[in-house]
């Protein structure tokens, strides 16, 4: 007998093959039996025709410190996702030692928008080394099944401290950082990832410590987690970092290269296409560099308190060194300061998160009822009706309002044609939902169904077998992740039932239930009828379901080569 049969599906398979019509079986949490009519069974979901394919897998989640309060990594098993890849960029928390857990924490909260606050009430400090961090897991449990990087900007403070933002590093310094490279891939780990992104800064504007890294350093560090022939190597480059050079180190290396974060902007439009040539070219000569993206358009929500969208920008870094309300903003009201960050705009346009695109830039709250007509007004329409050049405008309006108005900026990746271009390239990686990071400014943990609704079912992009494969037996190969991604006897089950005509990310909303009571944006999921990890349902119709207490993912620690 079967302990849960679900019938009457069309079986997506993970493979980008055809659907093909009858039930699924599972026994122990494995996939036991896929054909026509079944047996009996403890349990049995009537599909009535909804499409069941494999778990989403998220290659590109920030919840290395949200799992230790929260080993269901909210909302992403309510939107679809039974295995998360943690620890991108290089943002880990682990190894940490005690002396450093307060420096690390400041690591994050520019970063990764995170809430020092929230962080210091949250995180459960119950391991040093990265070994410890993944027993803890274990020994905790996990909701959905988790895979984790060993994070350079983390290993580098393990090993430098506070100078791991000052310097680079010692021959002496750099063996000790490999040798715990070696350690992390011995103990599980899925690869080492690390950043030289410009915008990539911690608290006050310092570099986060993988951006002081020197080439030496760098390729040190992914030899040796090569090492034991399997581990992919991640990076967020930034704009020194050159495919080229990514080729060279896939070929030192012998191990896959995912590169993020491409996006399209339309301010240069021509960059992204430019990279996406240049990765494939290398893939035609057999490296293995792969380009990872996004679904969704990069919108984020901002106040001046903490206005993330700007801090790739030189002239910002006063503005992020002032602490306290009253110097941040004499840094606002400041005319020089002013005029330099509308030189950089002018002068850097097309090469910095935000490009001075003020028609896309929106008031979404304003913090007193007189403004309530503004919300929704852009700031271009508001300057124009002020007289003023748009960046007087909004730093005005915000310091009007004792830096408590709500903004919105669309950023990146919102030209359905060219971004549609991308998707369709068959050997990008489709992920970058950040999820767990950036709390206050997006929520992309849904990226996965508005794969499937938007650009699959709404625009044609690509059909519905290869959106699911996009999201599932794709990213289970560039990973290594054995037996998942797949709807084959033996694998484990971790399932996802859907309605195509209407799987869709639901709208985000503002919730205010971190540790301390910190404000995060969240969303549900439309169209979404079931979501089951390793066998056990986590979500249904109404979203998240399971018993806190199940937690029936599984730390994954073995990867193929």
């Amino acid at each position: 007998m079967f302990d849960l049969v679900i019938r009457n599906a069309e079986i997506f398979d993970g493979s980008g093959a055809a659907p093909q019509h009858g039930d699924l079986g599972v026994v122990n949490g494995k996939i036991a039996a896929v054909g026509p009519k079944l047996g009996a069974a403890r349990e049995t979901v009537k599909a009535d025709g909804l499409a069941l394919a494999p778990g989403i897998i998220d290659g590109h989640t920030h919840y290395d410190a949200q799992i230790t309060w929260d080993p269901f990594v909210d909302p992403s098993p309510a939107l679809g996702v039974t295995t998360a890849v943690l620890g991108n960029c290089g943002f880990t928390i682990a190894p940490c030692r005690p002396a450093d857990r307060d420096l690390t924490m400041r690591h994050l909260t520019h970063v990764e928008g995170m809430s020092l606050e929230a962080l210091r009430a949250g995180i459960r400090w119950g391991f040093e080394s990265f070994p410890q961090y993944l027993d803890m897991l274990q020994q905790q449990g996990v909701g959905p099944n988790v895979a984790c990087f060993a994070g350079h900007s983390a290993i580098r403070t393990f090993v430098m401290g506070k100078e791991a933002t000052e310097r680079t590093a010692t021959a002496e310094e750099v063996a000790r950082m490999a040798a715990l490279v070696r350690e992390a891939m011995k103990a599980g780990a899925v690869g080492f990832a690390s950043s030289t992104a410009e915008a990539h800064n911690g608290e006050g504007g310092t570099p986060m410590p993988s951006r002081l890294a020197d080439d030496r350093e760098l390729r040190a560090l992914v030899r040796a987690m090569a090492e034991g022939g399997t581990g992919v190597y991640m990076l967020t480059r930034g704009s020194k970092t050159s495919i080229p050079y990514l080729e060279e180190i896939a070929v030192e290396a012998g191990r896959p290269v995912v590169i993020a974060a491409l996006f399209h902007s339309n301010t240069n439009p021509d960059a992204a296409f430019t990279w996406l040539k240049q990765v494939n070219e290398a893939r035609a000569r057999g490296r293995r560099l792969v380009a990872q993206t996004s679904c969704c358009p990069l919108s984020m929500d901002f106040t001046f308190k903490s206005p993330y969208l700007f801090e790739s920008m030189e002239s910002w870094k006063p503005a992020m060194a002032a602490h306290g309300g009253d110097a941040l903003e004499k840094v606002y009201r400041d005319p020089a300061w002013r005029a330099a960050v509308r030189k950089e705009l002018e002068e850097r346009r097309g090469r910095l998160v935000f490009n001075g695109e003020w028609d896309k830039l929106f008031v979404v709250e304003t913090a007193t009822p007189e403004n309530r007509g503004l919300e929704g007004a852009t700031l271009a329409e508001l300057a124009r009706k002020a007289g003023k050049e748009p960046l007087d405008c909004i730093l005005d309006f915000a310091l009007e309002e004792n830096l408590d108005t709500m903004f919105v900026a669309q950023l990146l990746h919102n030209d359905d044609e060219a971004v549609g271009r991308i998707l369709a390239d068959p050997d990008t990686h489709i992920s970058l939902s950040d999820a767990g990071a950036h709390l206050t400014f997006f929520c992309d943990a849904g990226f996965g169904l508005h794969l499937l609704g938007h650009w699959s079912r709404d625009l044609g992009v690509l059909d519905l077998p290869q959106a699911v494969h996009r999201l599932t037996g794709q990213p289970a190969t560039l990973f290594g992740i054995r037996d998942r991604g797949l709807l084959r006897e033996g694998y484990a089950a971790d399932l996802m039932l859907f309605d195509p005509r209407t799987v869709a990310r639901g709208p985000k909303r503002r919730a205010h239930d971190l540790p301390s009571g910190a404000a995060r944006l969240t969303a549900g999921a439309v169209g979404l009828h079931g979501v089951w990890v390793n066998g056990t349902r986590v979500a249904d119709t109404g979203g998240f379901c399971a018993d806190p207490a199940s937690r029936p993912g599984e730390v994954l620690r073995s990867f193929a080569g």
